[in-house]
């Protein structure tokens, strides 16, 4: 059962401290999301390879559905953190409440346009007749509670917007662990196979869905979700998708873009494939922390801004740029220092871990600027500056990788599909940094104008 929430003082003056205290509940809730995906392929894969192709083959379904369920979330969080910080729980609340609202009919318009084409969906995606029928079962099952796992992620990320971290992580924690007994009973007891884990991940997902109905019905937080707060208001709606849209794009563009270099790699062989796929998941490894820990700042950021507290945005800013390249340019000197040993662990061949030790080096020779990229990201979510928001969240794997992994490999080899990874990471990272340091000013300039204005105050009275 998902532990009892605990009220955060967001005016601590040791920001480094509040930062960890909701940080860390965030990263370690995220990284139990990412084990049930990884038992879950555990169970699966004893059913064959049938099995955990059609398991795979609906990777992208689930890519597009979370990503989903992540622009609501961020677009929410940056709006409740923000009128919290302004003092406007009721504004905060009346948001918060028609997110949960509007991810009822859009959970359901998506469920029924991919159950009415799911054949051709997944025809689409490549899954041969011999897989069909369990991807089918699978897929199916899985969408019949999708609206759920949307409402889910969007409480999750309300939650913490509200500063209850170890209240998220708690039940994330609770639903992997209800996952995970009724994996076997449900795939070997009763012999359902592939449906059976899919029926798994749905009640466990209703379990998480009732630890969040209680969370809010017994008033543990700030924000009071009401069927009376349910207003069609354009302007929080704007609000939320201006912030939120870009989180969703940004999403389906990692899975788009994870397609296209496995397809750059596969003329190059299986060995050059199964090296791309190996280098990819060290870098999942390196920015689950960085992602997790941004997102549980994000709070303070949006708070602090609300409050028009600049210098504490400047300063909480300034703390998770220390942590985040430092351990972003640590994690890039590891793998790149000890890659063969680091191989090793995913491949015992020796042609694959020829061609892996290199990539992994070209992939996280510039991963140091990962950790100022997200936290630029966040910033600019979590201040509502749309645009910056979008040119900076959107460089990465969209408009400067795409265009260089379309057209490097044909000129240069393996070896151009490599140069496209890095250098699409050392320009993300590049233009981060300047527009990192220019938000940087504008919170100084801020700054000195409200003390300014302070001053101006107390004269007149």
């Amino acid at each position: 059962m998902a532990a009892p929430a605990q009220q955060i003082n967001f005016t601590d003056d040791k920001i480094s401290r509040l930062i960890m205290r909701l940080a860390i509940p965030t990263i370690i809730g995220l990284s139990i999301n990412a084990l049930q995906q990884f038992v879950n392929a555990i169970f699966v894969g004893t059913l064959g390879a049938q099995a955990i192709a059609a398991v795979s083959m609906t990777l992208p379904i689930v890519v597009l559905l979370t990503a989903v369920g992540q622009g609501i979330g961020v677009g929410t969080a940056s709006f409740v953190s923000r009128n919290l910080g302004a003092g406007n729980s009721l504004e905060a609340s009346r948001g918060a409440t028609l997110a949960l609202a509007l991810a009822v009919p859009i959970g359901g318009t998506i469920t029924v346009a991919l159950l009415l084409h799911l054949r051709e969906f997944l025809a689409m995606l490549g899954a041969s007749p011999t897989i069909m029928p369990a991807a089918l079962e699978y897929a199916s099952t899985l969408l019949f509670g999708y609206t759920l796992m949307l409402l889910n992620v969007v409480n999750g990320f309300i939650v913490r917007a509200e500063g209850n971290t170890r209240f998220s992580m708690w039940t994330m924690i609770t639903a992997f662990a209800l996952n995970t007994v009724l994996d076997p009973i449900f795939i070997f007891l009763l012999d359902l196979g592939v449906r059976g884990a899919a029926l798994a991940t749905l009640l466990s997902q209703i379990a998480a869905i009732g630890v969040y109905i209680a969370y809010f019905l017994k008033k543990r937080g700030i924000v009071r979700i009401r069927t009376s707060y349910i207003t069609l208001s354009v302007d929080r709606i704007k609000q939320i998708a201006a912030i939120g849209a870009p989180a969703t794009i940004t999403s389906i563009l990692s899975a788009v873009a994870f397609m296209l270099l496995y397809r750059a790699a596969a003329p190059f062989g299986d060995d050059s494939v199964a090296a791309v796929g190996i280098a990819v998941r060290l870098l999942t490894i390196g920015a689950l922390p960085i992602v997790g820990f941004c997102i549980g700042s994000q709070t303070v950021l949006g708070f602090s801004w609300g409050a028009q507290d600049f210098a504490r945005v400047e300063k909480a800013a300034k703390f998770m740029l220390s942590v985040t390249v430092q351990f972003s340019i640590s994690f890039s000197a590891l793998v790149m220092a000890f890659a063969r040993p680091m191989v090793s662990l995913f491949s015992d061949s020796e042609n694959v871990t020829e061609i892996a030790v290199p990539t992994c080096v070209a992939f996280h020779f510039f991963f140091g600027l990962f950790g100022v990229q997200y936290v630029v990201i966040t910033l600019l979510q979590s201040l509502g500056r749309v645009r910056l928001s979008a040119v900076v969240s959107l460089a990465r794997q969209g408009y400067l990788f795409i265009p260089a992994i379309l057209l490097f490999p044909a000129i240069w080899g393996f070896n151009g599909l490599l140069a496209s990874q890095a250098l699409a990471e050392l320009v993300a990272g590049l233009v981060a940094l300047f527009v990192m340091l220019g938000q940087i000013d504008d919170l100084k300039g801020m700054r000195t104008r409200s003390v300014g204005d302070r001053v101006e105050g107390k004269k007149l009275t």
